[in-house]
């Protein structure tokens, strides 16, 4: 098992973390497995700082023998942003055809189509799967409740456009002048973007918990 996401509390503020935990990590195998997903199999902790702290060594994370270089992460440090989003594929039935007029409206003008702004791609913390194939909300096994997206692995990091960081953009451009949508990213830091994982044809992990149940049980998504 590899490392792929460890997240505090105290840097995700907005995430609710189950009682007597505050930190939050995500590992998995990193070979292709055989199954329904065909992909990487990850598992989620959520744990006590605290008490990993009191048994913690220091050392490089274990590498795994044999691995698919599309699910192998390379060590990258995240700065969390607050975002505001909106459904693409999960509109209410009908209401896509309300609004098309203004979505064609929309990319007249300012040269982008809704869908391809409303919900961000890249990997992130609440919000909205950014489904590639249609959506697959998963059910609670326990009480059958539509579980809650909780978080998502992408291999989609923003090189230009409106969810480009402010901090990665260009200084050359004028910020002021050049509209979000337009925005490009420093040439410099796009070598060293993200995880650098291609997570098959340019997928995304999805993760969903329930927060009915008691022991907060977990299940994904592999959207490629």
């Amino acid at each position: 098992m590899v490392p792929v996401v460890q997240l505090y509390a105290r840097n995700v503020p907005d995430l609710v973390f189950p009682a007597g935990t505050d930190l939050l990590q995500i590992l998995w195998c990193p070979l292709v497995h055989e199954d329904d997903q065909y992909a990487a199999n990850p598992r989620l902790y959520w744990r006590s700082s605290a008490l990993i702290a009191a048994g913690a060594t220091a050392g490089e994370p274990p590498r795994p023998h044999t691995a698919e270089g599309d699910y192998l992460p390379r060590p990258c440090t995240v700065s969390p942003t607050p975002a505001v989003e909106y459904p693409n594929w999960d509109l209410p039935e009908g209401l896509g055809e309300l609004l098309d007029e203004r979505f064609e409206a929309l990319k007249d003008e300012r040269g982008y189509d809704y869908f391809e702004v409303a919900t961000t791609q890249q990997s992130k913390v609440g919000g909205y799967p950014g489904w590639t194939q249609p959506p697959d909300w998963p059910d609670c096994a326990g009480c059958g409740t539509r579980m809650e997206h909780l978080l998502s692995v992408t291999a989609t990091e923003p090189g230009m456009g409106r969810w480009l960081p402010l901090d990665d953009r260009d200084p050359r451009q004028d910020g002021d002048a050049t509209p979000s949508w337009r925005a490009e990213a420093d040439p410099g830091a796009l070598v060293a973007f993200g995880h650098g994982m291609d997570l098959g044809d340019l997928g995304g992990m999805y993760f969903f918990v329930c927060r009915i149940c008691p022991d907060t049980p977990y299940t994904h998504r592999y959207d490629c």
